[in-house]
This record gives structure tokens, sequence and C-alpha cells, in this order.
């Protein structure tokens, strides 16, 4: 049975929050009436900060990485080793590799990973621009650290395939990070540990051929 509302702007705000993920309607209509219970101030500061975040942030020029400005702090940052760039699949990614305090390089974020099923492919992605960033002549070592999932592994091996002409280095995380698990799962201190004792993505696939 559909829902009825009491007000027309109430079935529009549920309607809206209802469309964030995971949020269904029981919820977003339990955060709508939540945010009605407040101080007035605070649905405002509520919708001025979203306002503000769609308004003010912009992906990074180089990496791809949310910023406020065209290129973010950390590809803008004179200590970070600008040889070494780490491939993920989202932004939360880089703020969880952030969080471990064992990475020094820069970043490359594709917005997502290869999964056919989804109808994602490899131009969906800043796939291209990696390989750019590659043949510049500036990166020594590329790191794969992507979610040990289908998805993540066949990208993966995409990109080592497009970057195989190149000389740069291309490593794995090591495999703390359990077959199937998705990167923002993995605890902290398995994913340092797995930056830290990265190893050659050849030898994997070396060894998968056999």
């Amino acid at each position: 049975m559909e829902q009825e509302y009491a007000s027309t702007l109430l079935e529009t705000a549920v309607n809206e929050l209802s469309r964030l993920p995971g949020i269904g309607r029981k919820t977003a209509l339990r955060l709508a009436l939540h945010i009605l219970r407040q101080d007035e101030k605070m649905g405002q500061s509520l919708g001025e900060a979203i306002i503000n975040l769609r308004k003010g942030i912009r992906y990074c020029t180089v990496c791809h990485n949310i910023s406020e400005t065209d290129v973010c702090p950390i590809c803008s940052n004179p200590s970070r080793d600008t040889s070494t760039v780490c491939v993920v699949e989202s932004v939360k990614d880089v703020m969880l590799f952030e969080n471990t305090g064992q990475y020094t390089g820069i970043y490359h974020v594709l917005g997502g990973l290869i999964s056919p099923m989804d109808g994602i492919g490899p131009s969906d992605l800043e796939i291209a621009s990696l390989v750019e960033r590659v043949k510049s002549g500036t990166v020594n070592e590329v790191i794969l650290a992507l979610s040990a999932t289908m998805e993540g592994e066949t990208t993966n091996f995409y990109i080592y395939r497009q970057l195989g002409a190149t000389p740069v280095k291309i490593t794995q995380l090591a495999r703390g990070v359990s077959v199937g698990n998705e990167i923002e799962y993995t605890d902290e201190i398995t994913l340092g540990r797995s930056l830290l004792n990265r190893t050659l993505f050849s030898d994997s696939f070396n060894r998968n051929s056999r």
C-alpha cells in the first residue's frame, strides 16, 4: 500500500532523500521528520552544506580526486613522490589509503571498475588519462590498488596490458587483502601492510597462467 503524506512538501523531501544510496522510503521519512523536529537553523545549515558541496567541489585535473581547486592538495604537495602513482577505484579509497599514513606518492582515481554486466567498459573510466600520465615519463611505478574482486582483477589486467609497452614498474597490493574483499571494508592496518608489501603484478599474472 502506498504511503500517504500529510504534506506535499514532506512527500517531496522523502522522495529526494530516498534517492540516496542505502536510503529506503521509511528511512527517508524518519530523516525528514527528524529534520522537522530540529531547530530551523539546523535544516538551513544542512541545505547550505549540500548546495556548497555540489557547487564548490570539482575533480582534480591530474588524478581525478575531489578538490576545491583545479589541482588537489595531494597532487600539489611538493613533498609527495610524484614518480609513484597508486591507482584506486574511488575517492573513498584515496581517503582510506591516506588514513594508513604509509603512502607518500600520488593517486589516480578511475571512477569505477570494468564490469560488462553493468555496462561499464574501459572507456567509461579514467584509464586513458592514466596511460597518458605514464607516457609523460615522470612515473616510475604504478600500484594497482583495486578490490580483490572479479571486476577489480579484470581492471588490473586491462591496465597491465595497456601499460605493457612502457618501462614503468607495475605492482599490486600484497594479498593481506583477501580475495573477494572490497578495499573500503579492509581495516587500515591490513591496508597499510598490503601497500608496503606490494608485489610485481607480472609475478601474479605469470603464476595464474601456468
